[in-house]
């Protein structure tokens, strides 16, 4: 059993270690801790030395100084036993009392700690207001304005031109339909697969699949509006009318999947998750964008369409298709440069969230068994994320198909003979109503912080929605002014529902982990578009407009019952939601 004395006076530091037979209960015992050198001195082979005495000093030298073998054997020349023993040289003063006496006392310690700066409650609310990285975030909004423009514009020309057609709304609700049923199979699957690919190419990917399938649409349109256009009934089974409904069901979840990597994901990177004013911001930024990008879009093809054929309207809408999809491209390659290329990073869960461990695609070929297993795996992860009530409160929002700018709404508006002009005012105040929300959720978060600004917001729709039930079902609707007064706060409630989708938005990117974020965001819009699509075959089955009542009911009380989720889950906070938000006043 070796021995360590240490003698300390004026001189240099002296350690002397030898080798005791059977040492006295007092001393030190220590195990033989030299069985190896590899850490200290480079190809060292290591000796098993059973009996040695020898002596050391400890020169004012550098800490951890290595020495060859040669100089240790020339320095043991004289050793009563032949064997290698490790040299080290250390500074003597770190073996000073004062420094001994300071470390017992903890001061040193505390002389550390109270040196650190502390930012004051202003400079903290500074750096939560500021983006992490402000230029590629800018970058993404231009990237989002170029993208959504054009798919606000092409999801609002193949309606207006399968409609020139045939009058009929078959094939457009035949077109929606298997857009949704797509989203609720396909989703879970694109989101997964986003998930194990890197960001940029899986996106950039991603794009011209878009692309590419609106450009095939276009193609085919052009094709029924020449040789087509005069067929009646309307050719639901004809080639051409397949061929288009697949690529718009491509087209569908090729979006889905570029706006959840952008909304739940990158989003979150560039902006910074421990900064929730910026975040919160950013949300609002891109919601700004989404709206004024379903008005401009819109409003270009409307002017077009008033000005020239269809056919050339629709060859001027693939000419915007090809020349965005080089911009949006370029940008997204500048986020990624401007932004330090974080995007490029791995999404590592291990060291964040050890329990949403990464599980690796499925290994079967078969791609039913593929987009199976990916259904299961999503609504697994769904279920298991932390801020399930938030998102089912998101969901439950869809199934308010009546009591919000919609079909439903327009056809019942209509019905009521109300005149075009207030039908169309009706729309564009509720667009109006929900880009002020944008402008207001960040101030709602800044003030109240995220889980109250939420459950604020709902609580508004839920109570505005609530007294329009009740202006309807008291009958007085036959007054113009009564019915007003039910669309108007039909319109404030938008307020609220925008607000709530951007809090909501930022509330599900702090919760869901990185790695996960595409498969649980569009597991989610696939469980939305289920719920929005039960909505409407309960529409169809109540399709008189004397069932209208009905139907607001199940609406409003879908948003009630949304408003009490969230207002549970918050007053009921567990440990993983204190640790999550643990920078919100709420806590």
């Amino acid at each position: 059993m070796g021995v360590f004395i240490v003698a300390h006076a004026h001189s240099p530091a002296r350690l002397t270690l030898c080798q005791a037979r059977s040492p006295p209960p007092s001393c030190f015992r220590i195990r033989h801790c030299f069985s190896s050198r590899r850490w200290l001195i480079p190809n060292f082979t290591p000796l098993r030395v059973d009996n040695f005495k020898s002596r050391c000093s400890i020169a004012k030298a550098d800490i951890f100084t290595d020495t060859t073998d040669e100089e240790v054997l020339d320095n043991f020349e004289s050793a009563d036993y032949n064997c290698t023993v490790p040299v080290v040289h250390l500074k003597s003063d770190i073996l000073d009392s004062e420094a001994l006496d300071l470390l017992a006392k903890g001061t040193y310690v505390d002389t550390i700690l109270t040196t650190l700066p502390v930012l004051s409650e202003e400079e903290q609310n500074i750096i939560a207001a500021t983006p992490a990285h402000p230029a590629g975030l800018y970058a993404l909004y231009a990237s989002c304005f170029a993208g959504n423009l054009v798919e606000q514009l092409w999801s609002f020309a193949w309606p207006a031109a399968i409609a020139l057609l045939h009058p009929s709304l078959l094939p457009v609700a035949s077109m929606g339909f298997v857009a949704k049923v797509a989203v609720i199979v396909g989703g879970p699957l694109v989101g997964k697969l986003m998930d194990h690919f890197p960001r940029v190419p899986a996106f950039n990917c991603l794009s011209i699949v878009q692309a590419a399938a609106q450009l095939l649409s276009v193609g085919v349109i052009i094709h029924a509006h020449r040789f087509h256009a005069t067929a009646t009934p309307f050719p639901l089974f004809r080639p051409w009318f397949a061929v288009f409904v697949l690529a718009g069901a491509v087209e569908r979840l090729s979006g889905l999947a570029l706006g959840v990597a952008v909304e739940r994901d990158w989003v979150v990177l560039l902006a910074g998750t421990n900064r929730p004013v910026a975040l919160a911001q950013a949300n609002a930024v891109l919601s700004r964008i989404d709206l004024l990008c379903e008005v401009a879009g819109a409003a270009l093809f409307g002017f077009l369409l008033s000005k020239y054929e269809p056919v050339k309207c629709l060859r001027l809408t693939a000419s915007l298709m090809i020349g965005a999809l080089p911009i949006v491209i370029l940008l997204t390659w500048i986020t990624n440069k401007l932004s330090s290329g974080v995007l490029d990073r791995a999404k590592s869960v291990q060291t964040c969230c050890p329990s949403y461990s990464s599980e690796s695609l499925p290994e079967s070929g078969n791609l039913v068994g593929m987009s199976i297993e990916a259904i299961k795996h999503g609504w697994a992860e769904y279920i298991q994320q932390p801020v399930l009530p938030a998102s089912m409160a998101c969901v439950l929002l869809y199934f308010n198909v009546v009591l919000a700018p919609g079909s439903l709404m327009t056809a019942f508006l209509t019905q009521r003979g109300l005149n075009p002009s207030i039908i169309g005012s009706f729309s564009v105040l509720s667009a109006f109503m929900g880009i002020a929300a944008t402008f207001g959720s960040a101030k709602m978060v800044k003030r109240f912080g995220i889980l109250k600004a939420g459950a604020a917001a709902l609580i508004l729709q839920a109570s505005l929605l609530s007294t329009a039930v009740i202006v309807y079902w008291t009958g007085s609707l036959s007054q113009q002014t009564h019915f007003l007064f039910f669309l108007g706060l039909i319109v404030l409630s938008r307020i609220g529902h925008m607000s709530y989708d951007v809090v909501g938005a930022q509330i599900l990117q702090t919760g869901i982990p990185a790695s996960k974020a595409n498969l649980i965001g569009t597991t989610e819009v696939s469980i939305a578009s289920l719920a929005e699509s039960i909505m409407l075959g309960v529409a169809i089955i109540a399709n008189d407009v004397s069932h209208f009542g009905f139907l607001a009911m199940l609406s409003v009380l879908s948003v009630v019952s949304a408003a009490w989720l969230y207002c549970r889950w918050l007053a009921n906070p567990t440990e993983t939601q204190r640790s999550l938000f643990c920078f919100d006043p709420q806590f």
